[in-house]
């Protein structure tokens, strides 16, 4: 067992490293719950944009992903990861700061707008491709799971509390002064994140020329076609989230308040409900994760995370039961999108060759991110032409269908990350023929 692989010496709250870590990301994932309302607000009330328009906004966060492959590449060429991370919330902060100088200007524009969203996705697809390489220099291999349990617990608490302490803050302060609590929060992680000391050691020099950025792409994506793992978790979580993104939290709301005949109010509330029921899934997922291994914990999420979206479309009867098949079915696929994501970041975690992990994460933003507006605009064509209550059964049934690529996979075997040795994953991108320990 080498060193990475020992459990640590003291619990990860008392360590100071991942601590300061823990707290610039629980910071800035509040910060971006005040920007997910402030930014179609001012769109709406600042410049009068359509439905359309506003639509747009949203698809634009997510457009930098489809490069991912190719930054994931350039990125795992760099030596320093840690800096990329920092320079990414920089560069966050910069560009949201210029929303309201250009509201005290005068000078907001749709452009503007649609602007910032482009430059500040691509800022979270550099921090999120340098992500991995830091994360596995920071925890031991024996508190991956713990580790990524708080993360994710604390991105729950945000999207719990998150938008109720935006929305005060929109109200006070007006949408674009808003936007300026949201810079801060990616200045302190920033400057959090820069008080972390990991070792980050060199590129190696092979004393040869450096592979092109497509050659490097190329060996990310080759490389997860190729493992037996990695193929499973992406065909599984790509066809979930084409799923899930199928009903979309749009037509959810659209359902509950059309068909079911729930107010605001109310639906206010099951939303609130299912984010109770992602933060219970969050902290539970290690003890999960011990009783029934991190396989079988990933195969339970995968399920869990979609099919409740059939409780919600099924309701009927009086309100109350209407209400609370709603809240039933976002508790419940809340639990399970934890349970999936901590126990398969983990997993990921702990087979990714070092010199790949950026690579890799490019590839899996590329399509595991790229796939969500496919979903949507799906969604709305099905919708369309058969109806909400019959396209949210399609999402359950079809995203509880991505079982089947776990299934015949290693995946289900696996009980412990400690027995996965990196020996096991340390080859070339061309090698698909190294075991994988269950």
């Amino acid at each position: 067992m080498n060193g990475a692989d020992r459990p640590p010496a003291i619990s990860l709250w008392r360590d100071r490293r991942f601590s300061r870590f823990w707290a610039g990301n629980s910071i800035s994932q509040f910060g971006d719950r005040i920007t997910e309302l402030a930014l179609p607000l001012i769109a709406v009330n600042a410049l009068n944009a359509s439905a359309n328009q506003v639509a747009w906004l949203t698809a634009l966060i997510w457009t930098p992903n489809l490069l991912a492959i190719f930054l994931g590449a350039w990125v795992d060429q760099q030596a320093r990861k840690r800096r990329l991370m920092i320079l990414a919330d920089l560069l966050r902060a910069a560009v949201l700061l210029s929303l309201p100088t250009a509201y005290v200007l005068g000078a907001v524009t749709l452009t503007h707008l649609y602007a910032v969203a482009m430059l500040a996705g691509a800022a979270g697809v550099l921090f999120n491709t340098a992500y991995p390489p830091f994360f596995v220099r920071l925890v031991p291999r024996a508190s991956y799971v713990d580790a990524n349990s708080k993360l994710s617990a604390s991105r729950s608490v945000s999207h719990v509390a998150g938008p109720a302490i935006g929305g005060a803050l929109i109200q006070t302060l007006t949408a674009p002064v808003a936007i300026v609590v949201d810079a801060l929060t990616f200045l302190a992680s920033a400057v959090l994140i820069g008080r972390v000391s990991v070792e980050e050691p060199p590129e190696v020099a092979t004393g040869t020329a450096a592979p092109s950025l497509l050659r490097r792409a190329r060996e990310g994506l080759a490389f997860v076609v190729r493992h037996p793992v990695l193929r499973a978790a992406l065909g599984c979580a790509a066809t979930v989230n084409f799923f899930t993104f199928v009903a979309g939290s749009g037509l959810i709301v659209l359902f509950a308040s059309r068909s079911l005949g729930l107010s605001a109010g109310v639906i206010g509330i099951a939303l609130g409900v299912g984010a109770t029921g992602a933060l219970l899934g969050a902290v539970s997922a290690p003890m999960i994760s011990r009783r029934l291994g991190v396989g079988r914990s990933i195969v339970v999420g995968a399920v869990l995370f979609p099919a409740p979206i059939a409780i919600a479309a099924a309701a009927d009867g009086p309100l109350w039961l209407r209400a609370g098949a709603l809240a039933a079915a976002e508790f419940f696929s809340g639990f399970g999108v934890m349970l999936f994501d901590v126990n398969l970041n983990s997993l990921q975690a702990a087979v990714i060759p070092d010199r790949l992990r950026s690579r890799v994460a490019g590839a899996y933003s590329t399509i595991n991110y790229g796939i969500r507006p496919v979903g949507a605009v799906v969604g709305g064509l099905l919708a369309t032409l058969v109806g909400l209550r019959a396209t949210l059964l399609i999402a359950a049934v079809g995203g509880a269908l991505s079982l089947l690529w776990l299934l015949p996979s290693p995946i289900p075997g696996i009980r412990s990350l400690a027995l996965i040795s990196t020996a096991d994953t340390a080859g070339d991108a061309d090698d698909d023929n190294r075991p994988v320990p269950r």
